[in-house]
């Protein structure tokens, strides 16, 4: 299947080359496109430097609009799989093969969790607790269990990527877009995966926007549960 590994970017200087390296290394055969969104550092520079293929953003459009500005990208290129893989070398890329594996098989949405082994990574305790909770959401009001809620390294198909390419959550968008797909009856599934910790960089969710964090998406997931959106329709 054609497949596009979707790279969002932000200053993300310290990793880039060998998550890039990494890829190529282990998925030859996957087409990837880095979306460098407006970083401050030399990103840009370094992937220009090393012809990486890249998009830049003139603004800054956070992870929401650096997804989707790959989703649109993969619509528009006909590409039967996206494949959402961070920058800082958390995912690894071996795990490509099974993500695709699970879209020819029939499914329209495979996330990789960090939970259904618990190896490797856990994320941090407070992370766990907000996971946690966007699951217990999902579950009660969709009937679906995704233990792995905030996971950012995901597999779409083509229906998925068509409306992906349409509307995508702007703020830390996986627990509300897992709450969409579960809640309009698009096939999704669970692989086990082991992710690393981050091998340079800040995350952009610090203690303090953790609370506000949890607030804002757990109410999006309850919406996004209740609500079925016409645009599947289309």
């Amino acid at each position: 299947m054609k497949t596009l590994v979707i790279i969002p970017a932000y200053n993300e200087e310290g990793a880039i080359v060998e998550t890039i390296h990494n890829l190529k290394k282990e998925c030859p055969e996957a087409d990837y496109v880095i979306v460098n969104d407006c970083s401050k550092d030399r990103t840009l520079e370094i992937c220009r430097k090393n012809n990486f293929n890249v998009l830049n953003l003139p603004v800054n459009l956070g992870i929401g609009g650096a997804v989707q500005t790959g989703y649109r990208y993969a619509y528009e290129n006909d590409y039967d799989v996206a494949i959402q893989m961070d920058a800082d070398g958390q995912h690894d890329p071996q795990y490509i093969s099974q993500l695709v594996a699970k879209i020819e098989e029939g499914n329209d949405f495979v996330i990789g969790s960090r939970f259904l082994e618990k190896e490797g990574f856990q994320s941090t305790l407070i992370r766990r607790m907000g996971i946690n909770l966007y699951a217990g959401i999902i579950k009660l009001l969709t009937k679906k269990k995704i233990t792995d809620t905030t996971s950012g390294y995901r597999a779409a198909g083509k229906k998925i990527i068509a409306l992906f390419a349409r509307n995508y959550p702007v703020d830390y968008p996986e627990p509300e877009t897992n709450a969409f797909i579960a809640k309009n009856n698009f096939k999704i599934v669970e692989i086990p995966m082991k992710m690393k910790q981050r091998d340079s960089g800040v995350s952009s969710i610090t203690p303090i926007k953790s609370i506000y964090y949890a607030v804002k998406v757990g109410l999006a997931v309850m919406l996004s549960c209740i609500f079925k959106n016409r645009e599947v329709e289309v």
